[in-house]
């Protein structure tokens, strides 16, 4: 029941905080708030409670490399909004991510098999890089229209629904499938969803190059909880886990604000 009031709670609040900041400093800014681990990050936290940090450290190595298959469902979404509307960019894109979970199950990524967390974390973080020099620029924003007022509540039951849906069905799958899954970036996925539809194409790209540096503290936030929880514990993981994740962040914050100063505000 905690972790369902907590999905409930929480989903709907943050795509609410991510849409606001998006209209404030641009969907860039918006996208790279939503890489942050908002969900997976305190359902790996119950998962160590309920199923022991072994299955929570396999689960966050599924998580690091799930980064790699969000990436891929950025640069397929950007190539495909330049030329489509939204449900085919959606489309294309959320097959493009479930290709690369296929993929990546086959890979032992266990905390008990041989893949190295370090090789994995530096895997992940170079497929993040290829996908931000991938991602043409986007291009010139279209004007910024005034939402109408059912806007924000659908993109917070849209998100909501869509949460409880991944996160319900994957624990049901196993804890390295379990964290694939949970990587789907359904925070991103609305806002670039709305986005495209009403700005256009180039918006939707903005939202997720914004993903990918995001993704690059969601990546060190769980190579920090996978590759101490089971030594240090659950306490001191999570600790270094935040520490990861807030640092990484600021870096990355650095370098996309440099980028969305020369961009039109939302």
């Amino acid at each position: 029941m905690t972790v369902l009031a907590l999905k409930i709670v929480l989903t709907p609040t943050l795509i609410a905080i991510a849409t606001l900041t998006g209209r404030r400093w641009g969907p860039s800014i918006g996208g790279w708030l939503v890489g942050l681990p908002f969900t997976s990050g305190p359902v790996s936290l119950f998962l160590a409670l309920e199923q022991g940090t072994s299955f929570a450290a396999a689960a966050a190595a599924g998580s690091i490399a799930g980064a790699a298959a969000s990436a891929l469902f950025a640069v397929a979404y950007a190539a495909m909004a330049r030329r489509s509307r939204w449900p085919a960019s959606l489309a294309v894109a959320s097959a493009a991510f479930f290709a690369a979970v296929i993929a990546l199950r086959e890979l032992p990524l266990g905390s008990e098999l041989p893949f190295p967390f370090l090789a994995l974390y530096v895997a992940t973080l170079a497929a993040l890089a290829i996908a931000l020099r991938v991602i043409a620029e986007p291009g010139d924003l279209a004007a910024a229209v005034s939402p109408p007022r059912w806007d924000l509540p659908a993109r917070m039951l849209v998100a909501t629904a869509l949460v409880l849906v991944i996160t319900g069905a994957a624990p049901l799958l196993g804890p390295q499938l379990t964290g694939l899954l949970t990587t789907y970036p359904v925070y991103a996925s609305v806002l670039a969803v709305f986005a495209q539809s009403q700005r256009g194409g180039a918006a939707a790209i903005h939202v997720v190059r914004g993903l990918c540096y995001g993704l690059f503290a969601f990546a060190s936030f769980f190579f920090a909880i996978g590759g101490t929880i089971e030594r240090a514990g659950i306490v001191m993981a999570f600790v270094a886990g935040i520490a990861a994740a807030l640092v990484v962040q600021g870096l990355t914050l650095s370098l996309l604000m440099k980028r969305a100063s020369r961009s039109p505000r939302a």
